[in-house]
């Protein structure tokens, strides 16, 4: 374990001795992106098992593509820092270096190219780990000149100042749907469900803490990982683990409330719409404490200046409508589906 050697420092070596010398004098850029543990940092010893090893992707004109991939993988040699350069990788073998176009990797990833612009669809239908894996990891090498890999990257990193309050504005309305759920599930003594609906509870608050801070949430595997890695997140993680460990519905209730509060207080730092009181308060007459999501959303959407934005359906970008991996994985699925949920034009 202590010998692990992270993806990211790995490839960049095997850029630099191997994979820089194959391609020199050929325009290219050079990266570590795209799906693997490793780019965003999550990787440890057990990665390693699967899927993994010195890896690069190569970008070069199209025309050049067969061309430079032949003199790549024809110069590699057997093993880099005891990791085989040809492996297994999401079930096919292949060697670590991919040589490709970006406008087509691209469109492989995203289902659009953004040197061609964004538009309100294609950020509403790009998921949240997809735009993390192609804003994340390392570039090694940016030579294909402008628009470049970095400036793709640029133009990623985050959504346009409407477009953030529209998702988060969805995201407070996924938690207002349920926020009251875990306290009448227990009262009729349903334990079970109200544990159920507060994880449930707890994932969107998780996802809304990052949202808040300008980072696109991962998928399940490294949600926790990557709220932990928050500055300041100690304290909602730990209101957080409270609801997940409760054994009684007002216990759960106290560890999602005082996560709820959080939450709040980072928005009204955010100053991205109007301040709102913090406290949690009782759901109407009953007895159970909510925060009042839709309070949150609503002053969002107030604030938002796009009229093409502010004309959707408080339904959310495609993780807030869809779940479903064989969707979120497949370009042309999420673009449909977010176009159907949303009314946009595909």
């Amino acid at each position: 374990m202590t010998d692990f050697v992270p993806g990211i420092e790995l490839s960049r070596s095997f850029y630099g001795e191997v994979v820089a010398p194959l391609v020199t004098g050929v325009p290219h850029a050079a990266a570590l992106i795209g799906p693997g543990s490793e780019v965003l940092a999550f990787d440890t010893a057990r990665s390693a098992d699967h899927d993994w090893g010195p890896r690069v992707l190569v970008f070069v004109a199209a025309d050049q593509v067969a061309e430079i991939e032949q003199r790549v993988v024809a110069g590699l040699p057997e093993r880099f820092r005891g990791y085989p350069t040809v492996f297994g990788y999401h079930g096919r073998v292949q060697p670590g270096v991919r040589v490709t176009e970006l406008g087509s990797w691209l469109v492989e990833r995203l289902g659009f190219d953004p040197r061609g612009g964004v538009s309100l669809l294609d950020w509403l239908s790009s998921p949240w780990q997809s735009l993390a894996e192609v804003t994340g990891g390392e570039v090694f090498h940016d030579g294909l000149g402008e628009p470049g890999l970095e400036t793709v990257r640029r133009l990623l990193r985050w959504y346009p100042e409407d477009v953030w309050r529209y998702v988060l504005a969805c995201q407070w309305r996924r938690i207002a749907q349920e926020e009251p759920f875990p306290g009448r599930c227990g009262e009729v003594g349903d334990e079970l469900g109200s544990a159920v609906v507060g994880a449930r509870l707890a994932r969107e608050v998780m996802r809304l803490a990052l949202l808040l801070r300008r980072r696109y949430p991962p998928y399940a595997k490294w949600l926790g990982s990557a709220l932990a890695r928050l500055p300041g997140s100690a304290e909602l993680g730990e209101s957080l683990g409270a609801a997940l460990a409760a054994r009684s519905w007002r216990e759960r209730e106290d560890g999602l409330a005082a996560a709820y509060g959080r939450l709040a207080a980072l928005q009204n730092r955010t100053a991205l719409a109007e301040r709102l009181d913090e406290r949690v308060r009782c759901f109407h007459d009953r007895p159970f404490r909510v925060i009042g999501g839709d309070r949150f959303a609503e002053a969002l959407m107030a604030q938002i200046s796009d009229p093409a934005v502010r004309g959707l359906p408080v339904g959310g970008c495609v993780d807030q409508v869809c779940d479903a991996v064989d969707v979120l994985t497949r370009p042309e699925r999420a673009r449909a589906v977010t176009a159907a949920a949303l009314g946009l034009t595909a």
